[in-house]
């Protein structure tokens, strides 16, 4: 049969120094083997080139000593002539390549066209696109290279590309090229270049560069209140955190106000006073943008003051006139307001007459003697806070006035039995004649006629608090075994230096 390969020769890798078999077997062999390096021939020499086996047995295989860059890297092929000049079987192996390593130097990392040291960034801006490089020369073979962010290896974007050096056709330089683009999450990443070389000692070499990722700020706020603020007792610190490469610079503004109220990260108020109260802005600035402003709004909350109250500390209003107070009371919550009259009592018992700033009095009558404060209230944290004004005394004038109910309508009494007529009349001054009147008979105060008797007026009594009301009198009639034709109204009439006033209690004398 006509002579064929076994086996060819192999892509062989080989350190400096070391034996590499080029391995090459035929069967059917009847021809001459040889080699050629490149194109052409090679010899055999002791200790240098050396066949490996039995050539008669069909072993072509050569042994390649102490392999060198210079001699022996390049391709090699195997060739066997001719059976006879007739038969034309010769031989020629593929061409293989015999490597004779050489280890490249330390890969760099290249970035808009110069070297970044190790350890130095690589600085861009979120949202960029950018190209970076990296570089291993002078190796044989070419090393295999890749990148890693952080610890992930990135496979995509990546396009390697090998060459042999101009000043060294027989070593390599490798070229990866990453696309990558930034992004803020990565600031401070490390981006690494991992050269894979059999010639290394650990196999493979690192070198690793820091992303310096330029984004714009972005603030948050610390310390904004979450409860009432009370001036004078409460404090706030505020804090505007930015997040920003580069650091960013603060300013806090006011709202309604175009100066700076602050440069610092942080604004205090120790503590707060009312002027404080507004709306404050944080925003952040560095060389790649601002961020969105921030606000916080402070709202000092005090307790009332009195300003003012009036119209006078004390006030004479004529019977039956109007009369109107005005209180004015500052504070924050804005204050609700009452107005109270004091009645002289131990308890210190009052009345509510209005819950205005402004109390008016249609129609003045004795009930609205007495001393009058504004109680002014609003509510801080959950507690209320109270303030009352000075006391304004109220003095009522007129002519005298028969309380209409102070006695009741009538009086009901049984035949035979003693009945007392009572009214209470209010006057100021003090009335200087009252009388009883009915029919045609009329009874002094203090008088008797037969079975009537006439008290002198005496202090009258408030029923609902039992104390003496001032101005005000109660006037009295008796009368003894009464008789159904003792049944009619009987008149109180009183008069004083302003006027006059008459009214009635009807007895009602029954069996």
């Amino acid at each position: 049969g006509l002579q064929r390969f076994d086996k060819q020769p192999e892509y062989t890798e080989v350190n400096p120094g070391e034996d590499a078999l080029m391995t090459c077997k035929v069967f059917n062999k009847r021809g001459t083997c040889s080699w050629q390096k490149d194109n052409k021939p090679v010899g055999i020499y002791h200790k240098k080139y050396e066949w490996a086996g039995v050539q008669d047995s069909g072993d072509c295989s050569l042994w390649v000593r102490a392999a060198t860059l210079e001699f022996d890297n390049g391709e090699w092929e195997c060739q066997v002539t001719a059976s006879d000049f007739t038969t034309q079987d010769a031989l020629t192996s593929s061409p293989v390549r015999l490597v004779v390593r050489v280890a490249p130097q330390r890969p760099r990392i290249e970035y808009n066209t110069s070297q970044v040291l190790p350890g130095h960034n690589v600085t861009a801006q979120a949202g960029e696109r950018a190209t970076v490089k990296c570089v291993s020369r002078y190796g044989n073979p070419p090393a295999r290279l890749k990148w890693l962010l952080g610890d992930e290896e990135i496979t995509t974007s990546t396009n390697q590309s090998n060459s042999t050096e101009l000043d060294n056709d027989k070593t390599w330089v490798a070229t990866s090229v990453l696309e990558l683009g930034f992004s803020k999450q990565q600031h401070g990443s490390l981006l690494k270049c991992v050269a894979l070389h059999e010639s290394y000692s650990t196999k493979s070499q690192v070198i690793e560069v820091r992303l310096n990722v330029r984004y714009p700020p972005e603030v948050r706020l610390k310390g904004a209140p979450t409860q009432d603020l009370e001036e004078g007792r409460d404090s706030v610190v505020l804090m505007c955190v930015a997040d920003a490469n580069p650091v960013a610079k603060i300013v806090w503004k006011r709202a309604g106000r175009s100066d700076i109220v602050s440069l610092e990260e942080t604004l205090q108020f120790r503590p707060v006073a009312r002027r404080d109260t507004g709306t404050y802005t944080c925003e952040a600035q560095n060389i790649v943008g601002s961020s969105e402003p921030l606000s916080v709004h402070i709202d000092v909350k005090y307790p009332p003051q009195i300003v003012d109250v009036g119209p006078d500390r004390v006030m004479t209003a004529p019977l039956y006139s109007q009369a109107t107070f005005s209180c004015t009371a500052e504070g924050n919550p804005t204050p609700t307001y009452q107005w109270l009259q004091k009645l002289p009592t131990a308890e210190g018992t009052v009345l509510i007459r209005g819950s205005d700033a402004r109390l008016h009095i249609n129609n003045v009558t004795y009930d609205y003697k007495g001393e009058y404060v504004c109680k002014a209230t609003n509510m801080i944290a959950g507690v209320e806070r109270v303030v009352q004004s000075d006391a304004i005394s109220v003095q009522v004038v007129g002519a005298p006035q028969v309380l209409r109910q102070s006695g009741g309508r009538e009086v009901v009494v049984a035949r035979g039995q003693d009945a007392l007529l009572r009214l209470v009349v209010c006057a100021d001054p003090r009335p200087r004649r009252a009388a009883w009147e009915w029919g045609s008979q009329q009874l002094e105060a203090g008088a008797d006629q037969g079975r009537y008797k006439a008290e002198e007026l005496a202090q009258a009594i408030n029923t609902l608090v039992q104390v003496e009301r001032e101005d005000c009198y109660e006037a009295r009639l008796h009368v003894r075994e009464v008789d159904p034709a003792d049944s009619r109204n009987y008149y109180l009439a009183v008069q004083n230096e302003r006027g006059t006033d008459r009214h009635a209690v009807y007895l009602d004398v029954r069996g």
